[in-house]
Parts: C-alpha cells; structure tokens; sequence
C-alpha cells in the first residue's frame, strides 16, 4: 500500500514513517524542512527514511495548492497520515499568520487531494491544547472542546470540524488524533526536554513556568507512533449508535469521523519530571521558577477509553524508562 505521510522528517513523522517502512509499506513523505527548529535535524530523520527503498520525498509546503494536488495526481496514496503543521503553542503568539496558512490552508489541500484521488483513510493531528479553558479531568473526547485559548489550538479545532464536512461530503473516512505532551528520541529543541536536559548539562538554570504546579500527560514517542498506526489500520465507521438529539463530540452518525485522544493516561508532575531527568544524569538541575505563560494550562490528562476501545491502545511506556531513552539518544546524537 502506498502512504502518504506530511510532515515525514518531523519528530512524530519520522517515527511513524519508518515504522510503516519496517513493516514494508510504501511511504512518500511530504516536508519543506522549514526554519522553525533546526532544519539539521531534520535533515538528519530525512537521511534515515531516504535510506529505506521504499520512501521517496517531495519537498514541498502544504500551502502550495497545484504542488499538494500534482503530488496527490501522481502518488496516488491508498492513506494519508497528516502530521505536518505549524506547532507550538506560544509561537501562535508571535506569529499567527504561519498557523492560518499550514493548518487551516493546507489541511484544505489535503482534504482536496483526499477527495481527488478517493483516499480510503485519513488519519491526522490534532492537539490535546483543543480542550482550552475545559477544567474536567481527564479530557475526554467525549466532552465538548469548545473553548481554545489559542489560535493553534483553534486551528486544530477547525481541522476537526473541516475533516467531518469531508467525511459527510464524501465518504473519506477521518480520524483526528488529540496529541498529548509527546517526547522521546529525535524529538524537537524547542520542546522541554531538550530544554531541560542541555540546560542540566550546561549548568543553566531551567525556566519553570507556573512555579512548577503543573502536571502533564507525558506521552512517549512509540506508544504515539503505534497509536497513529493502529489508526491507520482501522479505519473511522459511521457510529450507527449516534444520536442527533444528544449527539456525542467524539463521533458521528453522519459520517466515518472521530476523534480519540492520544496520551499516557498517567499525569506526571512537573517537578517529578525534571527529577528523573537530575536521576538520569546525576546532576541537580538549576530551577528558575516563573509563572504561567500566555496559552498555558494548569493540568492535562488524557481519557484514553476511547482509544482503547477503538484501537486496542495501550501505552506502555512510563516516564523513568522514556526519558532514560530520550537521554541516551540525546548523548549520542549531540555528542555530549
């Protein structure tokens, strides 16, 4: 079967593109290896996936409609996993125009290549940032998420909504896939962990936003990665149990369409986390504690139920074992 996967040499693309490839499918990636973060790293996943027979790379931006629709024309993918997008919560503060053009306009060009070329599944990104101002633990899908305090967060909410006008319209059956805090090998510098270990290593000190009363789902990369893929193998039905009087956020009885979340199910605080870190690497680190940035919640945490009714999910990695992976693969990565 030949994927499509968009934001290929991306942290969670990668991840899941070579595993598609290990398992022997056919993979063509989609990345412009933008400036966001350091392209080097990027180009680093890339060389991996361009060793793979099976891969092949279109370098292109989501934005460039006749580019996505050529793509689409001459790959002709079976699947689409759409990752790429513009991320960061608090970089929607300073550059809003970035999040219109690669989420709003360029998830239209992959629903038009979807529908041009009649996909049979699309699996693609959301953000658990949907659930904004919803104060109700854990998060679940089935829950209304009606109030972003992002654009990011709004534009992903727009993906939802736009992904089921599709679904109805034209059958494509759609999976949106609600992300929660995601780390591991290979993954991006502007996230904490990278922060927080070169910072440790460095003797910086580390900046902790909401004087380190937060908790965070820390969702490792590979129960990710699988999470997308069982998607992938499964696609999205018509809910035959929906009701239009009481209708349920999470699915749609109009529509192969819904929405699950992707996370650990195990909140871990802040401070526990940045203490496994100083266990790691037999270093304390320097703490300095700040209060909550723009955008920032105080707690997340994922209702997996859903998920694991829907995909068998079962994330299995907790955080010592994660972040003693991500720090092994940072030392030799970095050389440090």
């Amino acid at each position: 079967m030949t994927i499509l996967v968009t934001g290929s040499a991306g942290f969670i693309g990668f991840h899941v593109a070579r595993r598609l490839l290990a398992r022997g499918e056919s993979v063509v990636g989609l990345d412009n290896l933008n400036a966001y973060y350091d392209p080097s790293l990027k180009a680093a996943r890339l060389a991996i996936l361009e060793g793979q027979g099976a891969y092949r790379h279109a370098r292109l931006d989501l934005a460039d409609r006749e580019g996505v629709e050529a793509l689409f024309a001459g790959a002709r993918p079976e699947a689409v996993v759409h990752l790429a997008a513009q991320a960061g919560v608090r970089y929607s503060l300073e550059n809003p125009h970035a999040y219109a053009e690669s989420n709003l306009v360029g998830f239209l060009n992959v629903l038009e290549g979807c529908r041009a070329t009649a996909a049979r599944n699309l699996v693609y990104a959301s953000t658990s940032s949907v659930y904004g101002a919803n104060g109700k633990l854990p998060f679940s899908v089935h829950e209304a998420a009606t109030h972003p305090i992002t654009l990011y967060a709004a534009t992903k909410l727009a993906n939802e909504a736009m992904a089921h006008a599709y679904a109805h319209l034209f059958g494509i059956p759609c999976t949106g896939l609600r992300f929660f805090t995601v780390y591991g090998p290979w993954g991006r510098p502007d996230m904490s962990p990278i922060k927080f270990l070169s910072a440790i290593l460095d003797g910086r000190p580390i900046d902790v936003y909401g004087e380190g009363r937060m908790q965070r789902d820390f969702t490792y990369i590979d129960d990710i990665a699988e999470g997308v893929i069982a998607a992938l193998d499964r696609p999205a039905q018509i809910d035959p149990d929906w009701d239009p009087l009481h209708p349920d956020p999470a699915t749609s009885g109009v529509a192969p369409w819904r929405v699950l979340n992707l996370g650990a199910g195990r909140p871990v605080d802040l401070m526990r986390y940045i203490q496994v870190f100083e266990e790691k690497l037999g270093k304390r680190a320097i703490l300095n504690m700040l209060p909550m940035q723009p955008g920032d919640v105080t707690n997340t945490e994922a209702d997996v139920a859903a998920t694991r009714a829907a995909l068998g999910y079962e994330p299995k990695v907790a955080i010592e074992a994660g972040v003693g992976q991500f720090v092994d693969w940072y030392r030799d990565y970095y050389r440090r």
